[in-house]
């Protein structure tokens, strides 16, 4: 079974690069990736329907910014992948773009840092998006924080709701 999935040149230039995590990728998902950088693909090819599926996103979560370790958490059944467009919030502009970006990570990254502690998710900002990673409760709550950042409400609310959900979880 073959299928496609697109992801930014500069994505498959670092699998070009970094054999070691096209390797790694390949081995733990019981694939072969085929890299075709002109026309920004990375072809799958695998066996088994359901794996192509979980490569597929593992692909997709590379190609929105996570390293290979980091997007291989999703061949476990538990993990899964939230991708959030920004530009739904903030349109084209890319000056509001790139202040929404800021946003959502802080000064010295510590809005970011923040969300992936207190979640359990692993983020990644790139180019237009938002990508997480985690378990669905823990996706959920990140997702819950991002888009409540990118509507405007400050952090300081945000942190307390995080701080309240630590509480609850316990």
């Amino acid at each position: 079974m073959i299928d496609f999935v697109r992801i930014p040149e500069e994505r498959i230039k670092i699998l070009k690069v970094d054999t070691r995590q096209q390797k790694k990728i390949e081995e733990l998902c019981e694939c072969r990736l085929g890299l075709h950088q002109e026309e920004q693909e990375v072809e799958i090819e695998c066996e088994d329907g359901l794996r192509m599926m979980k490569v597929k996103d593992v692909v997709r979560a590379f190609g929105r910014g996570f390293t290979a370790d980091e997007a291989l958490y999703l061949l476990d059944d538990d993990y899964y992948l939230e991708i959030i467009d920004i530009t739904q919030y903030v349109g084209k502009d890319k000056d509001r773009l790139k202040t929404m970006r800021g946003r959502l990570i802080g000064s010295e990254g510590k809005t970011r840092k923040t969300i992936e502690k207190d979640t359990n998710c692993k983020t990644a900002i790139y180019g237009k998006t938002i990508s997480i990673i985690g378990k669905w409760d823990d996706v959920k709550a990140a997702r819950t924080v991002v888009e409540r950042l990118l509507s405007g409400s400050k952090h300081s609310t945000v942190y307390r709701m995080l701080e309240e959900r630590k509480k609850v979880k316990g």
